[in-house]
């Protein structure tokens, strides 16, 4: 029985954890901080968005990039730095801000997606959704300008025509008043709004609550080796293979690794000499509680030309947003964090108690085409969980499935074709 020491105790590397040891390997789980999901699964927008899956790249995006930097609370920030790795990163994201190659990973993503959504529903046998606030509320994505909905629309149309090739989401389409009669709290907003696109399918949950009720499970698992709080340091390589891996807690060996430790991996591939193409993408959420009073959004809500998150996640309102390129910087920003909160009252008046906000911020890995890198690397027993930008609670049960098949041998529900490091 092939013993397995996954690096990363966040939801990706939880979700492989679980997947390998019902596959019948041993693992042991290696975690620098002292809970489990205390980094980038925190508090993040909570929402399995299993069709939305819309990849950061595209044609036109550079120039509403552009549009954003000059604008004093825009959603994008960039901090240009010395750093190669943003440099190579920026190179590699403009390349893809192709139409082809955005449909192209739309199209893998959706797979993706749909086996992330199969296989949360496998693993809500083991763990009941209940423990995590798992709700199917759908998700509603609003638009300010009329051109943009039109645009949408005729996207999610031509999605729907048995032509359609790409396996795009299709959804039912609102007008601005419909959006307000399905969810109440967009009323002080209608007059602002062209209208909406309203997928059903689509759930929000607490990935901090799933985490630690996963993690109760695998340490319940009869092959699980136990968890190990370190810091790792440096892969030990020999002959093509990985023969130890140094941490703070003394120095690990098994027969594979499994990197899914966020950017840490980066760090880490790096001591392998493996460059990880991940760029940390800084994202800020603030958590409201919901009074008896409040009207707060039932559906999840994406505003989209503001990039804001709304999820109703047990008596709490989340809301997540922003993407600041400022390096692997964790510090709140308040002016970030105020015009955040001024965009909220604005938009969800009486949503929740914007008195009682906790901030919180959490850097994204992200690769240059917003998906994520699943399977082997040069060295023959070390293997990649890593890369899932915004979106590592929605794919994290599809990559630890499709993992434990690559591992194992098996052929892959789907090519992966823009899902492997190349």
């Amino acid at each position: 029985m092939q013993q397995i020491i996954v690096i990363g105790a966040g939801v990706v590397g939880l979700t492989s954890a679980w997947w390998l040891l019902e596959a019948g390997y041993r693992v042991t789980l290696l975690e620098r901080a002292a809970q489990v999901g205390s980094g980038t699964s925190y508090a993040n927008g909570g929402q399995l968005s299993y069709r939305y899956v819309s990849p950061l790249a595209d044609a036109g995006v550079p120039l509403k990039a552009l549009r954003w930097l000059f604008q004093e609370h825009g959603p994008l920030r960039l901090r240009l730095q010395a750093d190669p790795h943003q440099w190579r990163w920026l190179a590699a994201f403009l390349a893809n801000c192709r139409a082809d190659a955005n449909r192209r990973t739309t199209s893998r993503l959706l797979q993706l997606g749909e086996l992330s959504r199969r296989g949360m529903a496998q693993l809500a046998q083991v763990v009941p959704p209940a423990e995590f606030g798992w709700r199917d509320a759908g998700k509603l994505v609003v638009y300010r300008s009329r051109e943009m909905f039109e645009a949408a629309t005729a996207k999610s149309v031509a999605a729907a025509s048995p032509a359609a090739a790409d396996g795009a989401a299709t959804g039912q389409v609102w007008s601005a008043a419909e959006c307000v009669a399905h969810e109440p709290a967009l009323a002080a907003m209608e007059d602002r709004l062209a209208g909406g696109i309203y997928n059903s399918g689509e759930a929000v949950a607490d990935c901090y609550a799933f985490c630690v009720a996963l993690a109760a499970r695998v340490r319940a698992h009869p092959r699980f080796g136990g968890f190990i709080q370190g810091q790792a340091a440096r892969l030990v390589t020999e002959r093509g293979r990985v023969t130890g891996l140094d941490t703070s807690a003394g120095r690990l060996a098994a027969d594979a690794y499994v990197l899914a430790a966020g950017m840490q991996s980066r760090t880490l591939a790096l001591t392998a000499g493996i460059a990880l193409p991940l760029y940390p993408l800084k994202g800020y959420s603030l958590s409201a509680p919901i009074r008896r009073d409040d009207v707060a959004p039932r559906i999840s809500v994406t505003d989209f030309e503001r990039k804001v998150l709304y999820a109703r996640i047990g008596d709490q309102l989340r809301v997540a947003a922003m993407v600041d390129m400022v390096g692997e910087d964790l510090r709140l920003d308040a002016r970030r964090l105020a015009a955040l909160t001024r965009q909220v009252r604005e938009t969800m008046p009486r949503a929740a108690d914007y008195a009682s906000i906790t901030p919180w911020a959490g850097l994204r890995p992200a690769t240059p085409n917003s998906a994520p890198i699943v399977g082997p690397t040069p060295y023959a027993n070390l293997w990649l969980n890593v890369g899932h930008g915004p979106l590592g609670f929605t794919f994290a049960c599809g990559t630890a499935s499709l993992l434990t098949d690559l591992m194992r041998g098996h052929e892959p529900p789907f090519p992966l074709d823009g899902l492997t490091l190349g």
